[in-house]
């Protein structure tokens, strides 16, 4: 049946494959990786292995076309993820891999990134502790899934009393920012990199 419902464990190879072929700032990232697992390793594994009911997929008759994953409690995950997701990815993925191969791929990037990356509280967190990453194939953009699914997020966010909410957008991907901003979302840092925006949920 199609349409948006909780995650279940079977989704995940299906969640790996959109967050691949949306990992290049919405782009399919497929040519930029040789472990197709990598990228969905770092952005989409971990969220329904914290907290199952803040992941949410929308699946219609070609399969899992997208998703929402999100956390109530940036640092907590944080602090989940440095004790229980990134030990065994950085045995797997040892830092030798994270030195450029200077052949466009990005692997090193993202194994990089998990040696390196830390708990960093932030005072964002205090009024907008929540987080999420949403990604859509093509074939669902344009047609409100992903307004629905990020509604149905804040709802379960509300319904724990969480005060706010907070993403990141690369400065590569305009779309998704204007995006954001007709879901209700506000931009509270831009950097380099992209800008960090806010949606108040109280």
């Amino acid at each position: 049946m199609s349409g948006l419902r909780t995650f279940e464990p079977f989704d995940l190879p299906g969640m790996y494959d959109v967050c691949l072929r949306t990992g290049d700032s919405g782009r399919d990232a497929t040519g930029l990786y040789t472990d197709p697992h990598l990228l969905g390793h770092v952005y989409a594994g971990p969220y329904p292995v914290a907290d199952p009911g803040l992941t949410i997929v929308h699946v219609d008759e070609l399969g899992l076309g997208g998703y929402v994953v999100g956390t109530a409690d940036t640092l907590a995950f944080e602090e989940w993820l440095e004790a229980a997701w990134w030990p065994a990815l950085r045995a797997q993925y040892p830092r030798s891999l994270a030195a450029d191969p200077r052949d466009g791929t990005q692997d090193w990037e993202r194994v990089a990134h998990l040696h390196d990356v830390r708990v960093t509280p932030d005072e964002l967190y205090e009024r907008y502790p929540a987080h999420l990453h949403v990604d859509l194939l093509p074939r669902c953009q344009g047609a409100g899934v992903g307004r629905r699914l990020i509604a149905e997020l804040v709802a379960r966010l509300e319904e724990r009393g969480v005060p706010g909410l907070h993403l990141g957008v690369g400065s590569g991907n305009p779309g998704a920012r204007a995006f954001y901003e007709r879901v209700g979302f506000t931009s509270v840092r831009d950097a380099d990199w992209g800008s960090t925006m806010v949606m108040d949920l109280r």
